[in-house]
């Protein structure tokens, strides 16, 4: 089979521990898209948070594409347009306060290059901020701070609590809101049906892309619809088991280039069969 695109998590996947591309990561890619491969950086970072990995790999002149929120925005590197976006009811925003502040937990959303702050400021919600390299506002009221338009809410803290709130949230928002956990301590709000399988089905559709044409590679649980919908779903070592069950295969971890490692596979196989 030759594959034509790949959708790409970032943190825990493309990037290793120190949330960094590594040189032989960087230059498969490169020689990916200069064979006409197509890169698509699909995670739950708001854009601003996607944009400078983008900028490295040279998407803009690749033709590339970042799919930020876990598929709520979807955006054409070389044209820099929205493709297109899914926004967040904010009338469930007073509710998911109310039910959420008792807990030591933080609310956050994103304006601009800040991250809106409610509730609570803590470790996990610093983190974020480094992650993303953007400017913590912590609000007063939240839910009257945030009267624009946004993609998604997240809430951070400790997992036992994430756990619990996912639960709770889960059944109180069925069919309405689509919540699930990025990482043990990141519980992601987000509008009904956004997940990264479906945005990039929208997405390869509009570019004319067929899905057994894709590779989708991650780690974490927001990462499983896009790995068993691609024609080729890669696991990291370093994933959760739910992840590698869902996976087609495994490669190697995110610290040992594990991309690297199966874009060679895959290349190996396609000269070894004549594809």
């Amino acid at each position: 089979m030759s594959y034509k695109i790949i959708a790409l998590d970032l943190d825990g996947t493309l990037t290793n521990s120190q949330k960094v591309i590594t040189p032989q990561t960087h230059k498969t890619l490169m020689n990916f898209q200069k064979n006409g491969g197509k890169v698509i950086l699909a995670s739950g970072r708001p854009t601003m948070g996607i944009t400078p990995h983008a900028k490295s790999l040279c998407l803009k002149e690749y033709g590339g594409y970042i799919l930020a929120y876990n598929g709520g925005c979807v955006i054409d590197c070389k044209t820099d347009q929205i493709i297109f976006q899914n926004k967040f009811p904010l009338e469930y925003i007073p509710e998911i306060y109310g039910i959420i502040k008792d807990y030591p937990v933080g609310i956050n959303t994103y304006e601009g290059d800040k991250i809106i702050v409610g509730n609570h400021l803590n470790q996990y919600t610093e983190l974020e901020a480094r992650i993303n390299s953007m400017s913590i506002k912590l609000v007063e009221n939240f839910t009257d701070y945030v009267n624009f338009d946004i993609n998604k809410c997240l809430l951070q803290g400790d997992p036992s609590d994430i756990l619990t709130l996912e639960k709770i949230l889960s059944e109180k928002y069925s069919g309405k809101l689509s919540i699930f956990r990025s990482e043990p301590f990141f519980l992601e709000i987000v509008p009904q049906g956004i997940d990264k399988a479906r945005s990039i089905d929208r997405l390869l559709k509009t570019i004319g892309i067929r899905t057994e044409e894709c590779i989708a590679c991650g780690d974490g649980f927001n990462d499983i619809s896009m790995i068993e919908y691609a024609g080729l779903g890669v696991a990291m070592s370093n994933a959760a088991e739910p992840v590698k069950k869902a996976a087609d295969c495994i490669t190697r971890s995110n610290d040992e280039d594990g991309i690297a490692y199966i874009l060679n596979c895959v290349a190996m196989s396609a000269r070894l069969f004549g594809i």
